[in-house]
C-alpha cells in the first residue's frame, strides 16, 4: 500500500493497480492475493479460516453491542470506534480456554475484558470526569446503576473549550451473543451548567432482565453543549463527548 502524492488523485484501477480515497488519504495498491477457493480448502490455510471464524464472530459480537447502545452511540463514537471495538472483542474471544481454535467465543471468552473500553477516543471518560463514582450490576434484580456524590462540574469535569453545559447519561445492557439480541434501558440528566455550582447527588438505575445469565454492561458518559442565545447545541455535533464500558459482568 502506498500513498498517492501529486495535484491529480486516481480513483479506480489501472493494470494491477487500484487506487482509492481513505480516512488517511489518496492511497495505492497493487492487486493479488491468493485464490480464494484454495483457502477455504488448502490443509496449509487451516489456520487462516480458524482466525478468519473468529474474527468473524467478533465482528457480530461487536455490531450487537454497537446496536444495543446506539441511543447514546450517536453522539459519542469515534470513525475507527467499530475497529476498535472488533479487535477488543477478538481478545474476548482469545481468551475462551473451553472451545478449539476457530470455534472460541464471546460466551465461553472473558467479556471482562472490554471494561474500560472507551468510544471515543477524541474524549475518553477517564481525562473527561474526575468525580469518583461506583458502578454496580446486580444481576439478581437486574439494576445496572451508577451513584456519584456530589461534585463541582468546573473542578471535576475537563471540558472542551465552548462547553457551558454538561449532562451525564448512563446505559444498562444484557446482550445475547448467541442470538445476537439485547436488553437495554438508558439514563441521563437534565443539561447542567458547566461552572462552580454543586450538583446534586445522581443515581441513575438502568433496569434488564432479573436473574439474567447473560453478559451485562454498563456504560458511562458524559456530553457537552454550548448555549447560544437560549438554546442549546451539541458541541462540535458531539466530537468530544465521552463513553465507557465502567464495569462488566460476564454472565454464568
Amino acid at each position: 500500500m502506498a500513498r498517492q502524492k501529486g495535484i491529480i488523485k486516481l480513483k479506480g484501477t489501472i493494470g494491477d493497480i487500484t487506487f482509492y480515497k481513505t480516512k488517511d488519504g489518496h492511497m495505492a495498491r497493487e492487486k493479488g492475493g491468493i485464490d480464494a477457493d484454495r483457502i477455504k480448502n488448502d490443509p496449509a490455510f487451516q489456520r487462516t479460516r480458524e482466525n478468519g471464524s473468529e474474527f468473524g464472530r467478533a465482528g457480530k459480537a461487536g455490531k450487537v453491542l454497537r446496536t444495543a447502545l446506539r441511543v447514546l452511540l450517536l453522539n459519542s463514537a469515534d470513525s475507527r470506534m467499530v475497529s476498535r471495538l472488533t479487535q477488543s472483542m477478538v481478545k474476548v474471544i482469545q481468551a475462551d480456554a473451553i472451545n478449539e481454535r476457530g470455534l472460541r467465543n464471546v460466551i465461553d471468552g472473558e467479556a471482562e475484558l472490554l471494561a474500560g473500553f472507551e468510544f471515543n477516543i477524541r474524549g475518553k471518560l477517564g481525562t473527561s470526569l474526575y468525580a469518583p463514582y461506583t458502578g454496580v450490576i446486580d444481576r439478581v434484580t437486574g439494576e445496572v446503576s451508577v451513584d456519584i456524590p456530589s461534585f463541582i462540574p468546573s473542578n471535576m469535569i475537563a471540558a472542551p473549550g465552548g462547553t457551558t453545559h454538561f449532562k451525564i447519561i448512563s446505559a444498562g445492557v444484557e446482550v445475547d451473543f448467541e442470538n445476537e439480541t439485547f436488553v437495554e434501558e438508558h439514563s441521563e440528566t437534565a443539561i447542567l451548567p458547566w461552572d462552580a455550582t454543586a450538583t446534586a447527588v445522581i443515581n441513575q438505575v438502568n433496569t434488564v432482565t432479573p436473574n439474567s445469565t447473560k453478559p451485562l454492561f454498563l456504560a458511562l458518559g458524559l456530553e457537552f453543549y454550548q448555549e447560544v442565545n437560549g438554546s442549546m447545541y451539541s458541541l462540535k455535533n458531539g466530537s468530544y463527548n465521552p463513553l465507557s464500558l465502567i464495569k462488566v459482568d460476564g454472565g454464568v
